[in-house]
């Protein structure tokens, strides 16, 4: 079946009033999902999946794609608003957009994040359709050590966090890849930093740490703020305005770079749409013409963000299709639920059961143009709440931030850790360190660990061998560079002067 074939009758699917009514709804349930805090894109899908049970299959995929990328979606609207990430992918979302939601900015901060998840959605849709062989192949080729190399290069985002701390932002992220090794370790079975506690054997949790650092200390700092407790919300005004067509050109370049960046990262297995946002984010900071202003709340940042982590749910779609391969927990959960269906996944699908990836690539391009205007009607209603007094808003966000944190695993022990995240961030912002770094630590302290322990075992021991291979080396060559680069630039400023 050629690629115009698919095409069509992908959409012919949707012409079902049942079909695209399904994808409506599964827009709205993932959109709130994905805006509570503490429910993850893959807990979304999990939650969608009892409406499938007594769905046909291609309803049934056609709904759990649209809960998947609109969760992801859903994510950025409490990261923008109070500075909570919905989803550990709209952490970095975090950085510039809650900064420009305090400037009154709200309305064109969620409209860049809205409008920037479309286009990755699109393009990575598209990238699915027809680069499915193509991509799967080159993202096989890809070894422990290529991944190493590719996020610890998000690492050497460390040095353009803020330039003028340079030494605080380091140590930050240092902190952060030490929190990263609590726990068991992955390959050896050795408990680390865990003081003996069973709790702590798993290792901290992500959303945990994130609700704590960002949306705890947030509303522990603004109750220092005494004119905020008193203020009743009157005088508050909330602008909606969305964004010019002008600031959309500005960044049409960022969104091709970060919607390709996204997508490949969504397709190698074990990175997913958390990876992919924070490179995209480090990768922006890194070629911008501005980097300073990043994290002071530009709509770069938030474009950056929002493009990469939607264009890798269509990228984690790729492998498992033709492979039955999952390129993150989201998609496994799918992958589970699509074999239920009688769905084979694999190199087969195309020929044996066209119409199940037509079916999802369709589903694909629906949601993410009815998502901008599902998605629009709801953050408008959530901007709305920035009005209300601090003095009530406060212990919500806070209430939000036990639920969200307790709802993670169940365990009361997730909740200990987030109110812990919550004072280390407070003392962290008191001494002027960098707890956007410190999470980027954390992020990418995991997957470099298990890569790098991987990489080396299968080199046996041997550290210039693992490094030996084109796509590794040249990538390692980079980082270190990006690392030492301010450094190198203070010596030549020096000289001209």
């Amino acid at each position: 079946m050629t690629a115009w074939e698919l095409f069509s009758n992908g959409f012919s699917v949707l012409t079902d009033p049942y079909t695209l009514l399904m994808v409506i709804f599964a827009i709205i349930v993932g959109t709130i999902f994905g805006a509570l805090p503490g429910v993850s894109a893959t807990m979304a899908v999990a939650l969608g999946l009892p409406f499938t049970y007594s769905m046909q299959p291609i309803p049934a995929i056609v709904f759990l794609v649209a809960v998947y990328c609109s969760s992801i979606t859903g994510g950025s609207i409490t990261a923008i608003l109070f500075k909570i990430p919905g989803v550990p992918s709209s952490a970095p979302t975090t950085f510039d957009g809650y900064p420009m939601a305090q400037r009154g900015e709200a309305g064109k901060a969620l409209g860049i994040a809205l409008g920037s998840s479309a286009i990755g959605g699109l393009v990575s849709a598209l990238a699915m359709l027809f680069l499915s062989p193509q991509l799967t192949q080159a993202a096989l080729s890809f070894s422990a050590s290529d991944i190493f190399a590719i996020t610890f290069m998000g690492l050497s985002i460390l040095t353009c966090l803020d330039s003028k701390n340079i030494l605080r932002t380091l140590i930050s992220g240092l902190l952060g890849l030490l929190l990263a090794c609590v726990g068991q370790d992955p390959m050896y079975a050795v408990q680390r930093l865990t003081f003996g506690s069973s709790e702590l054997i798993a290792g901290l949790e992500m959303i945990p740490v994130l609700i704590g650092i960002f949306a705890v200390t947030e509303v522990l700092k603004q109750t220092k703020k005494r004119d905020k407790i008193l203020n009743d919300g009157t005088n508050t005004s909330v602008n909606t305005k969305m964004p010019s067509l002008k600031e959309w050109w500005g960044i049409k370049w960022l969104l091709a770079r970060c919607s390709i960046i996204g997508t490949i990262i969504g397709i190698l297995p074990g990175a997913g749409a958390t990876i992919a946002s924070f490179l995209c984010y480090s990768t922006e900071t890194k070629i911008s013409k501005h980097p300073e202003k990043f994290g002071t709340g530009i709509i770069d940042g938030v474009a950056a963000s929002e493009t990469a982590n939607n264009a890798a749910t269509g990228g984690a779609m790729v492998p498992l299709l033709s492979l039955g391969i999952p390129g993150g927990n989201a998609a496994a959960v799918m992958m589970s639920a699509l074999v239920l269906k009688g769905v084979q996944l694999g190199p087969l699908l195309l020929v044996n059961q066209p119409q199940y990836l037509s079916a999802t690539f369709a589903s694909m391009v629906v949601t993410n143009i009815l998502m901008v205007i599902v998605a629009i009607a709801i953050a408008k209603v959530f901007a709305q709440i920035l009005a209300v007094p601090y003095s009530f808003l406060g212990p919500i966000i806070i209430m939000l931030a036990i639920i969200g944190s307790y709802a993670t695993n169940m365990s009361i022990a997730d909740v200990k850790i987030m109110a812990i995240a919550g004072v280390l961030g407070l003392i962290i912002s008191a001494c002027k360190f960098n707890s956007a770094a410190l999470i980027l630590g954390l992020v990418l302290g995991v997957i470099c660990e298990g890569n790098f322990s991987r990489a080396y075992t299968i080199s046996r021991a041997d550290i210039v061998g693992m490094f030996s291979r084109p796509v590794a080396g040249s990538i390692m060559a980079v980082s270190i560079l990006l690392l030492v680069w301010p450094i190198i630039s203070q010596m030549f400023k020096r000289n001209k002067d």
